[in-house]
């Protein structure tokens, strides 16, 4: 196949189609601006697997992502996407970064989702952006602010309440976006234990890529649990 774009977790290729194009999930973990870095066998088929369960549940409750369905262990169809360079974390416990940022203690639940923009640029280890910050780089319109910022709040609700009535919290998660081939705005990447914390509601264990951060157990053992929990559909 015709290889596109090979990044840290995941490589994309061209298909017969130029409107799709295929991903093929990786066994590679990295933390730390790839400072910290593993190949950790079965990695990619659990987030293809995890990915792409909750893409089609998104799908239809009406949320639009880059999502066609689900070709292999590895591989995902998805639409060809030309994506923004601003990437929205919605918050709804303290954690990771925030705290390191503002010096609060983990585990906080927050009275509402808090919204944060990234730079995905990895020379400047993705800065985080202000309002002002992405209109002033001319990464992304005004409405297209709002669309991110608004479908990032609904995806929190939906994801919040599937998780819950599967005993895991839900903790923060990363969402990326892109304009689609008939111009729509759609999520994109994955949405996975690599780009969620996701914690046993009961226990407090830690079911996310944090397992790989901090040495807190097997990184495989913890996506397993989250994927026969979803596996409840």
């Amino acid at each position: 196949m015709d290889k596109v774009y090979e990044g840290k977790a995941k490589i994309v290729y061209r298909t017969e189609d130029p409107d799709k194009y295929i991903l093929y999930f990786k066994d590679t973990a990295t933390a730390f601006d790839a400072t910290k870095k593993a190949q950790i066998v079965g990695k990619g088929e659990l987030n293809n697997t995890i990915s792409s369960l909750i893409f089609d549940m998104l799908e239809k409750k009406g949320i639009k992502t880059h999502f066609i369905r689900k070709l292999s262990q590895r591989e995902m169809l998805v639409w060809r996407a030309k994506r923004f360079d601003v990437e929205v974390v919605v918050r709804n416990i303290t954690a990771g970064s925030l705290c390191k940022r503002l010096g609060i203690e983990e585990g906080r639940l927050l009275h509402k989702p808090l919204v944060e923009f990234f730079y995905k640029n990895d020379t400047l280890h993705d800065p985080l952006l202000c309002y002002e910050h992405i209109l002033l780089l001319e990464l992304l319109k005004e409405e297209q602010v709002s669309v991110l910022k608004k479908t990032a709040l609904e995806v929190n609700e939906i994801l919040k309440d599937f998780f819950k009535e599967r005993g895991l919290l839900f903790v923060d998660f990363k969402l990326e976006f892109g304009e689609l081939p008939d111009g729509k705005i759609a999520i994109v990447d994955e949405i996975s234990p690599d780009t969620c914390r996701l914690w046993d509601a009961k226990t407090g264990e830690k079911l996310d890529k944090d397992r790989f951060r901090f040495d807190l157990g097997d990184l495989i053992e913890g996506y397993k649990k989250v994927l026969e929990r979803i596996q409840t559909l």
